[in-house]
């Protein structure tokens, strides 16, 4: 060896480092897909300014001042109305099961007493468990509603001071009238945990067999599949059941979260979903031939999921194309559930549908990966 430094050897080491690069085609895809995937995400998918959040109105009337109001919200491109609530039951039904952001109520007596010259009264109630989404369709409310107001009894010149006198807008915070917003991140924290962890221990289980040469013993020993799977999956978790236990004592000691809802219910719920995503590890374990790319395929599917399933951003503030995408990932479904569990009191039937879509997810996860798994016995 000669001199310090070689051009050659350099090109050696580089044409070597480009064809190991080229094999491995699942580094290569991340260095790729993830960048693109934050350009895509960040420049168009999220926005803390959520706007067209959906709202049902419950009105005792239908007179002119109340189409005006209705009018005047919705062209604050912040309301949408697409529930008409019949009852005060109906419409708590929609705020529960998270249909609404917004419930608007405007009395029998309102147009009586704007003719009378009365200050008449609306009624706003939002829905506060992640309060971002409330915060700028609030901010504006009063003066909107009743410009809108004077609007229809032909007062367009009254002053803004005269304005906002002639009107009264009582905003009720709902689940979370302080705005606090651990009550929002704490709930979405125990998801984001169990996601994590279980899904990247699990999915390094079976390729680590693999890269220690015991995958030929695994596979010698008379065990089916399904009872392979089971032997892998159900360790972790139990380690994903220690989890729930401290993140739940946690919430409640150190930051007070109100727990108002049923708890087998919420224990049910996250048996489902720790399922789910043991099943989804061992599916990207049955994918990936080493460690690294174990956790790379684990990254690569939880930096979407946690910037689209409402954890940190307004899930309502996405364009459409956004939250159809969000609907594919099972902590969005989880995140519904432990929030309107633990911060509503809502019951099966108004999660019912969100349990439904994490069942799908276990078994579409189960069925693919019993299917790889036969694959590589092949």
């Amino acid at each position: 060896m000669s001199g310090i430094f070689s051009i050659a050897r350099l090109n050696a080491l580089l044409i070597k480092e480009f064809i190991q690069m080229r094999r491995d085609r699942v580094t290569f895809a991340m260095m790729l897909g993830v960048p693109l995937m934050l350009l895509v995400l960040f420049g168009f998918a999220i926005n803390n300014d959520p706007k067209g959040l959906p709202a049902a109105l419950l009105a005792m009337s239908n007179d002119q001042y109340t189409r005006a109001m209705v009018t005047a919200l919705e062209n604050t491109d912040y309301y949408r109305f697409d529930h008409i609530a019949a009852t005060e039951a109906g419409a708590d039904a929609l705020m529960a099961s998270g249909d609404i952001a917004f419930l608007v109520t405007i009395p029998a007596d309102f147009s009586h007493r704007v003719e009378r010259g009365d200050r008449p009264q609306i009624l706003i109630e939002a829905d506060a468990t992640d309060p971002a989404v409330a915060t700028g369709a609030v901010s504006a409310l009063g003066t909107v509603a009743s410009q809108a107001l004077l609007r229809a009894q032909g007062l367009q010149a009254v002053a803004a001071e005269d304005a906002r006198s002639r009107l009264d807008v009582v905003v009720h915070r709902r689940y979370n009238p302080e705005g606090v917003s651990q009550y929002n991140i704490v709930p979405g924290l125990l998801g984001v945990i169990l996601q994590m962890t279980m899904v990247m221990m699990t999915s390094i289980a079976l390729t680590r067999e693999t890269e220690r040469g015991t995958m030929e013993n695994l596979l010698a020993m008379p065990s089916s599949p399904l009872e392979i799977m089971l032997g892998k999956v159900l360790p972790y978790a139990g380690v994903g059941a220690v989890q729930v236990v401290v993140v739940l004592i946690a919430a409640r000691l150190l930051f007070h979260i109100p727990f108002v809802g049923g708890l087998p219910l919420l224990l049910s719920s996250i048996i489902v979903f720790v399922l789910g995503l043991v099943l989804l590890g061992y599916t990207i374990s049955t994918v990936a031939r080493t460690q690294m790319q174990a956790m790379q395929l684990t990254f690569f599917f939880f930096l979407p999921s946690i910037l689209l399933s409402g954890f940190m951003f307004p899930f309502r503030g996405m364009p459409v194309w956004a939250q159809w995408l969000g609907e594919i990932f099972p902590l969005t479904h989880f995140l519904r559930i432990v929030r309107a569990v633990m911060l509503k009191g809502a019951e099966f039937p108004a999660v019912a549908n969100e349990i439904l879509w994490l069942l799908g997810f276990v078994a579409l996860f189960s069925s693919f990966a019993l299917l790889r798994f036969r694959r590589t016995l092949d």
